[in-house]
């Protein structure tokens, strides 16, 4: 095992037992030994995700999708970030990239499917959480939203119907 490969291990196991700081120190030794290495980027700003430092995180997402621009796991979470900042139609382009990849990315869609849904287009998010349940009937997120998303949509009918 190298020694990134430990400091990744290491870092994972302090995120696991809530000691961000401490893993942001790890990755930040890590990235001194090597700077443009893709997983190192990506772990960190995950924790810095976990922690709420939204803004740093895009930023290294973004660093990392300068070094490697097709990486869906930066693409998935820079959405899921931009997403948290209130920024929804960044967040659907960011997962529209990895739909571009792979038009099956459960994640993806069901997240897509949850700015849409903020955007307040909940047919549009009901379509892609159905997506998301036909290829992971098990995806508990897309669940939930499903049924949350036709939900409002029923009780707008309902209410245009009275007016």
């Amino acid at each position: 095992m190298s020694s990134i490969d430990a400091m990744l291990a290491q870092a994972f196991e302090l995120c696991e037992d809530g000691n961000y700081l401490e893993a942001l120190e790890l990755y930040d030794l890590a990235l001194k030994q090597e700077p443009k290495n893709i997983r190192v980027i990506i772990d960190k700003a995950v924790t810095l995700q976990n922690i709420g430092r939204l803004k740093q995180a895009v930023r290294l997402y973004d660093k990392a999708l300068k070094i490697d621009p097709g990486n869906l796991d930066a693409l998935i979470n820079k959405g899921s970030s931009l997403h948290t900042l209130g920024n929804f139609e960044d967040a659907v382009l960011c997962y529209d990239e990895v739909l571009k990849t792979d038009k099956k990315h459960a994640m993806a869609l069901a997240y897509k499917g949850l700015s849409l849904g903020e955007m307040g287009d909940l047919s549009s998010a009901l379509k892609h959480f159905k997506k998301a349940l036909s290829i992971d009937a098990d995806y508990d997120l897309a669940k939930v939203s499903k049924e949350m998303a036709q939900d409002l949509l029923n009780s707008l009918k309902e209410k245009s119907k009275t007016q």
